[in-house]
């Protein structure tokens, strides 16, 4: 574990790249990950030893998970594992779904409101005041 980092966020992220790579996106991006990291299932303990999910022990910041409702590249099912990891491991953290976005937030008010959301979390981990955006809600905080 390391200290490297005081917050961190994560923008329509993989956490588990097994079943992303097993049939978890749609098929113009099914084999994508054989060029980034190889084919699989030959790889893998590749595949594995890159997932975030599999190293939730050393993760010890908060977070900031923003994601697409309708993404189908890396699907809300990829995030909400994430939450789901740092729920149990009681760490601060904030979700927040984008309803009727994709993988990119295209509409200005979600991408307004992305930037919204981490100054607001920013602000509040860190400690400095913001009342010139909404609130994010903060679990564990």
């Amino acid at each position: 574990m390391h200290d490297g980092f005081a917050a961190g966020t994560s923008y329509y992220g993989l956490a588990d790249l097994e079943p992303f790579v097993s049939g978890g996106t749609h098929k113009f991006e099914s084999r994508y990950l054989f060029t980034l990291v190889g084919p699989y299932p030959e790889e893998a303990e590749r595949y594995r030893s890159r997932s975030p999910i599999n190293f939730i022990d050393e993760i010890s910041c908060p977070m900031l998970l923003l994601q697409g409702a309708e993404d189908r590249v890396v699907p809300p099912a990829q995030a909400e594992i994430m939450v789901e990891a740092l729920m149990r491991k009681k760490l601060p953290h904030a979700y927040v779904l984008f309803e009727g976005e994709q993988h990119g937030f295209r509409k200005a008010e979600s991408t307004q409101r992305a930037l919204e959301a981490e100054l607001s979390f920013y602000a509040q981990v860190l400690g400095f005041e913001r009342d010139d955006v909404p609130r994010l809600k903060i679990e564990n905080l």
